[in-house]
């Protein structure tokens, strides 16, 4: 829980960040101290909960039974894993306010935070598809998909991201040279500032993706609450003993994760492509994106506690 001083040096740095990047003009932009402090707290604290969310939740997997959707929820633990293995390298730039690990490196971790957003939400859609397709029509017909379906789904995500990725980390994200310094020092440099990268066409692709990730996240969340509401009236007082009712819970805290991390984001970025000058403010949406690493607490409760469960319903 933040206190009352971490919240109201938050509260300032973001103020006096977004108010300097509206006030300055595009070639004046550059990184502020309060700028750095908001990103360095962010940062570590999404670090450190996130090694005690994916802890807890490796231990509860143990006991998962095994299907498409335990699949997916296994996928998204280790994109979160890979993730939070770069955070580190994040915090140590906001902390010096200096990269001295070469700028393919600086391409690298600063791609991660895209590819772990990107990832999440994949999984976050076979995950709800999956459980309002057995809601919707048959769960016999989704059942009939087994564990070596989404095994094979899932390494051809993988055998596609490690495919695609490399090709666009080496021919297109982050091509131009390293940003020195106002210091004058060429070992201090920059990274993170690769906004001026986007061309013509990559606006017109980050226009498409944005806004089909905000129309995808918010029909899926309407879905999902739909289902609740159905199974609320079928159940009313007895609907906290479903098992059907809690994994439909679950997934409605996947589908609300998406809109609390996710929309704002893209939301944003439909105005930053155009004001890339605006590059300190969206890096700070971005790198909120990243609590969508506290995702698996809701896989938390007083069953998963007092362990008297000995399966976790997925």
């Amino acid at each position: 829980m933040a206190t009352p001083v971490t919240q109201s040096v938050l509260s300032s740095a973001l103020t006096s960040m977004m108010t300097s990047n509206f006030s300055m003009s595009p070639s004046n932009s550059s990184d502020t101290k309060d700028y750095h402090t908001v990103l360095l707290v962010i940062n570590s604290v999404v670090l450190l909960s996130g090694i005690i969310s994916l802890s807890l939740m490796i231990h509860i997997m143990r006991f998962s039974a095994k299907s498409i959707t335990s699949t997916a929820v296994l996928n998204l633990i280790f994109t979160h894993f890979v993730f939070l293995l770069t955070v580190p390298f994040r915090i140590y730039y906001y902390a010096t306010q200096d990269w001295k690990l070469g700028h393919e490196w600086c391409r690298v971790i600063s791609g991660m935070i895209h590819i772990h957003m990107y990832m999440s939400f994949l999984f976050y859609v076979i995950i709800l598809v999956t459980r309002l397709l057995s809601f919707y029509y048959n769960y016999e017909v989704v059942a009939s998909f087994q564990r070596f379906h989404g095994l094979l789904v899932s390494g051809v995500v993988w055998t596609v991201v490690l495919v695609v990725v490399p090709c666009i980390m080496c021919f297109a994200y982050g091509k131009k040279d390293v940003i020195p310094s106002s210091g004058g020092d060429r070992n201090t440099t920059q990274c993170f500032k690769f906004g001026k990268n986007i061309g013509d066409n990559a606006k017109v692709f980050n226009y498409i993706v944005s806004t089909l990730i905000i129309l995808v996240a918010a029909v899926l969340t309407g879905l999902q609450a739909n289902v609740l509401r159905v199974l609320y009236k079928k159940h009313r007082e007895g609907c906290s003993s479903q098992q059907d009712f809690g994994a439909q819970q679950k997934s409605l805290c996947f589908a609300l994760v998406m809109v609390v991390c996710f929309i704002p984001y893209h939301m944003f970025r439909l105005k930053y492509i155009n004001d890339i000058y605006l590059e300190n403010v969206n890096e700070v949406f971005l790198t909120l994106t990243t609590f969508n690493c506290l995702d698996m607490l809701t896989f938390l409760g007083r069953r998963t506690w007092f362990m008297c469960c000995p399966k976790v319903a997925f």
